[in-house]
Parts: structure tokens; C-alpha cells; sequence
């Protein structure tokens, strides 16, 4: 990524400070080598072809398809041949901050928080972009590319509302693959609230329905509702995710991460660790956490 707000660290890309959102194109004639990164991505392939291979599996990609990938997630694109692909990337302090309203809302909601954690998406959703649909993406993205050399301080809210114009526009056309319907129950909210405020308390369901005033058995309902998935696993989820970001970003020792995330036993923070990426803690460490930076040859 010469010349844009990204930068390695080993196989980690992540954002140079101060950096928020960012959009461009990039054509991969064979294919791109397997990274991680400290934000959010969304790719849209506009051209080409080629094979998405992530923790979700592999995906034949052609003009059209849409990938959403979580913080901490690895990738890689196989088999290319001129696949043209229009990144967004944004940081994930934003979607916590400016955008923190998308958790209530029931499309932008399960796009960015519920539908990559439901099933076995593992942090990755995909998607098609067809007719309008692709056009009114298009538009949206170039309008946050147009604004690439504009300092943020006086252009903040336009990168916002370029952003949230291209976010809706996906999240529409993920409701009406998948039939999406109604608004997320507050108590479901309140439950992923209370959940991701205190990641390392030793969380049982009684002790998050208690907190609720709702029995155990209709909060789980609730949940797998509007996300897929008991609340439990949701937290495995989200622990799993906080982990990632520490072993990019720290030198803690293994056993301290999986501590602080509300894993102390060693073994089964490696057994749940595993199980969402694919890889060991250390290895997912050894991988994609070196200590030098460099600029991106993405």
C-alpha cells in the first residue's frame, strides 16, 4: 500500500497514527501472501478473478463479491488472475466510538458485531453485490477515496458519512440474502454490552442472566435470535478476537493473554484459541507479529 495510511509489522498490517478509514484499489495478477490485520476490512472484488482463502475456508471470488473481515482475521488471495480489488479498511477505535450506534441498529448491527461471529464465520462475511446495489457501492467508495489527501481534522465527519453511506449499502444487501428481519431485543444488546465491558470475568450464563432480570433459558433464546449463537460463545468469540490483538500488538507472555481475556487455564485458552483461527497462540504470534516496521508492498 505505497502512499497510503498503512504499514507492516512482519505479515501484521495495521494503520499509521492517527489514520481512521481508507479506501483504494489494488490488482493482484497471481496472488497476495497470507497477513493479518489490526482493523477492519471490507474487500469488493470489481475485476478479475481469483480464490479467497481465510479461516472461514476457500471462495471462488469474481466482480461483485463483497468480504467483511474482523480485526485479528488472516487471509490471503489465491489463483489470481488480474482479480482488482477495492479495499476499505477503518479502524476499529471508530467502530467502538463514532460509530458505536451501529450495534442498534438491526442491519449494521449483524454486519459488523452479530453476523461475522454467527455460525462458522470465524470473523469473515461474504457477500454479492448485483446491479444498483454495486453502483451505489462504487460511488461510496470512491467518495472516501476522494478525500484520501484531505487532513482529517477538517474532513473527519465526511470520512464518517462516506463510510457509514457504503456500510448501509452492504448491510441492506447482506438483510435481504439472508432475510434479515426485526430489531435486535435491548437485552441482547445489554448482554454483549456487559459481556465485552469485562471480557475477563469468569462469566457463566446464570451470573449474565441475573444481571439482566431475565431467566437463563429465554436470554439464550434471545440471543441465538440475533446473533446465531448463546451468549457463551459469543464471549468465547470476543475473547478470542481480544487475544489476537495482543499477540500482534504485545511481547505478554501466552499465558498472560489468555489470562486477562478470562481464559487462566493454559490448555484450554490454546484448545479455544485454535479452534476460531486454526492456529496455536504461539504460532498465530510466530506468523504475523514481528518486531520491525516497514512500509506496506501490499
Amino acid at each position: 500500500m505505497v502512499d497510503e495510511p498503512v504499514r507492516t509489522q512482519g505479515t501484521t498490517l495495521h494503520f499509521v497514527e492517527g489514520a481512521i478509514v481508507h479506501a483504494g484499489t489494488h490488482v493482484h495478477e497471481d496472488g497476495h501472501p497470507l497477513h493479518t490485520h489490526s482493523f477492519f476490512e471490507i474487500a469488493l472484488v470489481v475485476g478479475g478473478e481469483g480464490v479467497h482463502h481465510s479461516q472461514a475456508g476457500r471462495q471462488p471470488l469474481v466482480a461483485g463479491d463483497a468480504i467483511l473481515l474482523r480485526p485479528g482475521v488472516w487471509h490471503e488471495y489465491e489463483q489470481c488472475r488480474s482479480l482488482e480489488v477495492y479495499n476499505c479498511c477503518f479502524s476499529a477505535d471508530l467502530i467502538r466510538r463514532e460509530l458505536a450506534w451501529t450495534r442498534e441498529d438491526p442491519l449494521l448491527g449483524y454486519l459488523l458485531w452479530t453476523g461475522p461471529f454467527s455460525a462458522q464465520r470465524r470473523g469473515v462475511l461474504s457477500t454479492h453485490l448485483d446491479g444498483d446495489t454495486f453502483a451505489d457501492a462504487l460511488q461510496h467508495l470512491d467518495g472516501l477515496r476522494a478525500l484520501r489527501d484531505h487532513p482529517i481534522g477538517r474532513h473527519r465527519g465526511d470520512l464518517i458519512g462516506w463510510l457509514s453511506l457504503y456500510l448501509s449499502c452492504l448491510a441492506r444487501n447482506v438483510a435481504e440474502r439472508e432475510d434479515l428481519h426485526g430489531h435486535t431485543h435491548p437485552a441482547v444488546l445489554d448482554a454483549m454490552r456487559l459481556l465485552e465491558a469485562d471480557p475477563a470475568r469468569p462469566w457463566t450464563l446464570t451470573d449474565l442472566a441475573q444481571a439482566l432480570h431475565l431467566a437463563p433459558g429465554y436470554l439464550v433464546r434471545l440471543f441465538k435470535s440475533a446473533t446465531g449463537l448463546p451468549p457463551m460463545a459469543y464471549l468465547s468469540r470476543h475473547r478470542v478476537e481480544l487475544a489476537a490483538v495482543q499477540l500482534l500488538h504485545t511481547d505478554l507472555p501466552v499465558s498472560r493473554i489468555g489470562e486477562s481475556v478470562g481464559w487462566p487455564d493454559q490448555n484450554y485458552f490454546a484448545r479455544r484459541f485454535k479452534s476460531h483461527f486454526g492456529l496455536s497462540a504461539s504460532v498465530y504470534r510466530q506468523r504475523f507479529n514481528t518486531p520491525k516496521f516497514t512500509p506496506s508492498g501490499r
